[in-house]
């Protein structure tokens, strides 16, 4: 079987053809055009039972993440969250009081952002629970900012610290959903860090899969090299102390893990300035590890130089 991106590339990237906004498929959100000088930006994005949480995973927890996430794909283009679809195949599982914890935690989250459900699908299913939430946002016409328009020269920032998205799926897997909430489980999108970039950063991802896996998606849309300097790489508190150094087993697993949502971007060197006047009025972590050069690919080298090897760059379907 082909990968994953493989497939979207090859099969089904064709299928935009004609359409702009759809990027060539490239982002995790397309833009369409808006009245009043306004641009929709529209993510979608789907969680299937035993893919991405277990059968036992309380309706709240499904909830954040399912919300979560995709209002993370919403942040990566700097938009602002506006109204959201929900398609829900239910199981035998999901009864009365299942729906009604589930449309409770909804409801808490689309409060704190300002969102409104406006529509969707639900159906019965005799397969695994599956939840595909499509979100919609807005922005000032022209403002979005997409993964293609890195240059080289650009530094590569990113915001707040790594790990804890992979340490929070390696304690929800061994302890079960009786562990602390926490990044893996309640994603909380960088959306006031993505609208703040507008007109600032040049390329911007969310970390979903993994940094290396997602700055490689960054580098291949701006048709860049990335050289990434492993010990800039800020990592959280609890994971520097169980990463060691840079190119160890354990390093290698927190900086590709994935599911941090954090946000990694590109930016000219002359805006540095700028950047750091956001991390101050929003009281986030941005730091610069890298830099935008001719080629392709991500290369992620040690303080000696030497390029750091990955059997696997981050998380993929298939």
């Amino acid at each position: 079987m082909s990968g994953e991106f493989s497939f979207i590339r090859s099969h089904l990237a064709p299928l935009s053809a004609g359409f702009p906004g759809a990027l060539t498929l490239t982002d995790d959100a397309a833009i369409l055009p808006g009245p009043s000088g306004l641009d929709y930006v529209i993510a979608s994005d789907m969680l299937v039972e035993e893919v991405h949480f277990h059968a036992d995973t309380p309706p709240e927890i499904i909830a954040a993440r399912a919300l979560g996430t995709n209002l993370s794909d919403l942040a990566a283009m700097g938009a602002e969250p506006v109204a959201w679809l929900s398609s829900l195949a239910l199981g035998e599982a999901c009864d009365t009081a299942w729906q009604g914890a589930f449309a409770s935690a909804c409801q808490d989250i689309q409060h704190e952002h300002g969102l409104h459900l406006i529509g969707g699908d639900t159906t019965r299913t005799p397969g695994p629970l599956t939840v595909s939430l499509t979100l919609i946002g807005q922005m000032p016409q022209g403002t979005a900012i997409t993964r293609s328009g890195g240059q080289v020269g650009d530094e590569v920032w990113v915001s707040g610290e790594l790990g804890e998205g992979v340490l929070g799926r390696i304690a929800y897997e061994t302890h079960g959903v009786g562990s602390a909430p926490n990044r893996f489980t309640h994603p909380t999108a960088r959306l006031s860090l993505g609208q703040a970039l507008r007109g600032i950063a040049t390329a911007l991802i969310d970390i979903s899969d993994g940094l290396v896996a997602d700055l490689d998606h960054l580098a291949r849309a701006s048709g860049v090299a990335l050289d990434i300097g492993a010990e800039l790489v800020p990592l959280s508190e609890t994971g520097r102390s169980e990463a060691g150094e840079p190119d160890t087993r354990p390093w290698r697993r927190l900086v590709c893990g994935g599911d941090d949502y954090e946000l990694a971007f590109l930016a000219p060197v002359d805006h540095r300035e700028a950047i750091m006047a956001i991390s101050a009025a929003l009281d986030v972590r941005l730091t610069p590890i890298g830099q935008a050069r001719t080629g392709q690919g991500v290369r992620v080298h040690n303080a000696a130089g030497h390029l750091i090897k990955f059997e696997t760059t981050g998380f993929t379907h298939f």
